[in-house]
């Protein structure tokens, strides 16, 4: 199971999407959950088409995409930690708020004890734009759901304003965090219009096509 969770635009259901994607097509039976029940607007089933023809499952609230702004878990929630013969990718709402929802499943996720739980960041957004505001949002999010992060996702990026020095010039700001917290560096990704330029520049480059054309 691999949790992707950080600030409310980092970037989270766009990795997420991608790295289910990435599974599906190494040959692993995968299952997608987004349970951000607090933005309605940006949703992992944006990506219904691609992730279908992947054969990637997938589990979001029943008014996801609709007019209805109501708080909903998706129905068949305990899916995610009753079946371990698939490959699971969970969508953490933003914050703590977003997080909150995991507390419901934390138990059951410690229990099994194979996770992943990896902070997504962008050090150019406004309320994470250095490592004591990021390290503030990550325990935060920590006290919510009830479990430890293990990793850092580098999501740094200026949407469509997005160049390679965008990407390179974070690369020590996700040093640093990693270095603060403890946790290793799992990736950074960058848009795969991108991943040539960048190849070989940084370790562990992720690269992303971003979903319906919209913002990391």
């Amino acid at each position: 199971m691999t949790l992707f969770a950080g600030h409310y635009g980092s970037g989270k259901t766009n990795i997420a999407v991608n790295y289910a994607l990435k599974l599906a097509g190494e040959g692993k039976d995968v299952v997608i959950a987004d349970l951000d029940i607090v933005n309605p607007y940006f949703r992992t089933l944006d990506s219904a088409v691609d992730l279908e023809a992947a054969g990637v499952r997938m589990i979001c609230s029943r008014f996801a995409n609709s007019n209805v702004d109501i708080p909903s878990l998706p129905p068949d929630l305990y899916a995610i930690t009753d079946d371990k013969s698939r490959r699971v990718v969970i969508d953490v709402g933003g914050d703590d708020s977003g997080a909150m929802v995991l507390g419901r499943l934390a138990p059951a996720i410690t229990a099994e004890d194979s996770y992943e739980m990896w902070l997504v960041v962008n050090r150019y957004r406004p309320l994470t734009p250095d490592i004591p505001s990021t390290v503030e949002v990550m325990r935060e999010i920590e006290a919510a759901s009830g479990l430890r992060f293990t990793g850092i996702v580098n999501n740094s990026n200026l949407g469509a304003e997005t160049v390679a020095d965008t990407v390179l010039s974070s690369v020590e700001y996700a040093a640093q965090l990693a270095d603060a917290t403890g946790l290793p560096l799992v990736a950074t990704t960058v848009d795969a219009r991108l991943y040539e330029e960048l190849a070989g520049c940084t370790p562990s480059l992720f690269p992303l096509k971003l979903q319906n054309n919209k913002p990391f």
